[in-house]
């Protein structure tokens, strides 16, 4: 088998596998996929947390599959096919052979980032294909100097950043490595990175304008969120933390490589490695190392200088190249032994994932004692509100409030689909029309055994108390409680449209 066809498979299988078992498997979608729907549905130029491309696709896909919520899982799978179509693309263009390229992918498989967290879709992953596509072509441009590398470089720039701010950081890699490398600076007094920046902010201005519009509202949102340090210790611990969560990220890397090596590998290594050619320094290498290692550089000193503890999944595209660093640094599979126990490693990490992947949907109900999303009875209780409310007020729900997973499960899984009205805060909604929810009323929902709602709905009718109440038991077996769902029917014409204070 060519290395070409091992790749083939070996990818296509996984893409399939780890969208195939989520599918199968979970009951009902995680937090970050139901948060996109219920996004995607206003089909915004953007969104509170994020920039909208996660949530336009996931509408896409419920409007393809005629109101099903699987086609997150699959727009995972082909985020990880686009990104191993790259790396293979990358690897190549580095010089490296063919197998070096189908190891390069199975060792970035394997990193934990590409397994586990696959079944929720959401803009970390979304990432993959955009990181290493732009890595891609700026290699292409500024090895080429074509035109039409640099005016894709532009595009890929902005779908990155309508997906999520954080390609800034992949982008000011790109910019320095222009004006540190003497070669590269000359491609600034040519058209092509003038043209690549022109195509980005003319694709990104229709988001810019939103964000005028809006009072920059995810940078706003991505603001509150940050942790500022309260101590100097902060300033070691934060960092470092993120650093060795990254590390620990590449466990599988370690052990697969370690499984080709075995103990035999492992004495001769060192003979070994000094009569490999990998010592010699190759054209791509400065390419490779600064790509790999700038973005989480930058990232580990921001967060030594500011404090802030930024939040481990953001790793999630910054080593789409880790797997290209093993091989031609640790001189693979040249160096191995027993490459086919690598496979074998690969393969059962691979399947120790997808194991715990449909244990979670299938089987976690039978050890977990507490409430978990994916097991919501979401439909059931959207279908039940929704008739409630068509019982009383004799029309459809158009609009819900509350918190995201109680109001965003209703507008995916209800008739209709009503919109979400986000703590019924127009500011974190701007979708609203507030004339139009006082002429339809209003439907404010919230979990738990409280009387009354939430205090951000609170601010706005100050003497709320739930109207009903209902229990209803989970999607699964085992011993997880129940949920208490309770609602408040605001009728047409008593809707607030400001704090009541």
């Amino acid at each position: 088998m060519t290395a070409l066809r091992a790749a083939l498979v070996y990818a296509s299988c996984l893409c399939l596998l780890y969208a195939l078992v989520p599918t199968l498997a979970f009951p009902g979608p995680p937090l970050d996929v139901v948060e996109g729907f219920a996004w995607g549905r206003e089909l915004q130029l953007g969104y509170t947390k994020h920039p909208p491309l996660q949530a336009w696709l996931l509408e896409a896909t419920y409007r393809l599959t005629a109101g099903h919520y699987f086609g997150g899982y699959w727009l995972s799978a082909m985020s990880l096919a686009l990104g191993y179509l790259f790396i293979w693309k990358i690897s190549l263009h580095l010089g490296l052979s063919t197998w070096q390229a189908f190891w390069a992918i199975v060792l970035t498989s394997v990193t934990f980032y590409f397994t586990l967290p696959m079944p929720e879709f959401n803009p970390n992953i979304l990432q993959i294909p955009v990181w290493s596509g732009m890595i891609l072509l700026f290699l292409r441009a500024q090895a080429n100097s074509r035109l039409t590398d640099w005016l894709l470089l532009g595009a890929l720039a902005a779908i990155g950043l309508y997906t999520k701010y954080f390609v800034v950081l992949l982008i000011g890699t790109i910019g320095l490595y222009g004006l540190v490398f003497s070669d590269a600076r000359r491609l600034i007094f040519t058209a092509g990175p003038w043209l690549c920046a022109l195509v980005c902010a003319l694709l990104l201005v229709p988001h810019i304008l939103w964000l005028l519009e809006t009072d920059f509202l995810t940078l706003q949102y991505a603001a509150s969120r940050s942790k500022p340090a309260e101590s100097f210790l902060d300033r070691v611990l934060n960092p470092l933390n993120f650093l060795f969560a990254q590390v620990g990220n590449h466990a599988g890397l370690f052990l697969v490589i370690l499984a080709g090596l075995g103990w035999r590998g492992l004495k001769n290594y060192r003979l070994q490695r000094r009569k490999s050619e990998v010592l010699l320094a190759a054209p791509g290498d400065r390419f490779l190392l600064w790509f790999a290692f700038v973005p989480l550089t930058v990232v580990v000193i921001a967060s030594a200088i500011t404090g802030n503890e930024f939040e481990h999944m953001w790793g999630t595209p910054m080593f789409v190249l880790s797997g290209v660093v093993a091989v031609r640094y640790a001189a693979l599979p040249d160096m191995w032994p027993f490459p086919g126990r690598a496979l074998i490693g690969a393969v059962t990490i691979q399947a120790i994932f997808l194991i715990v992947i449909f244990g979670q949907g299938q089987l976690e109900p039978y050890w977990k004692k507490k409430q978990t999303r994916i097991h919501y009875p979401a439909g059931v209780v959207a279908n039940e509100l929704a008739s409630i409310w068509k019982t009383e007020m004799g029309t459809d729900i158009a609009y819900v409030a509350g918190d995201m997973w109680s109001a965003a499960n209703v507008t995916l899984h209800a008739p209709g689909r009503p919109s979400m009205f986000y703590l019924h805060d127009r500011r974190l909604s701007p979708w609203i029309d507030i004339k139009d929810v006082q002429n339809k009323g209003l439907m404010i929902v919230w979990r738990g055994d409280r009387e009354a709602p939430l205090n951000e709905l609170l601010a706005y009718y100050p003497d709320a108390a739930r109207q009903g109440s209902r229990t209803f038991p989970f999607r699964a077996g085992g011993d997880i409680p129940d949920v208490t769902v309770n609602w408040l029917i605001i009728p047409p014409g008593k809707v607030a449209e400001e704090p009541a204070n």
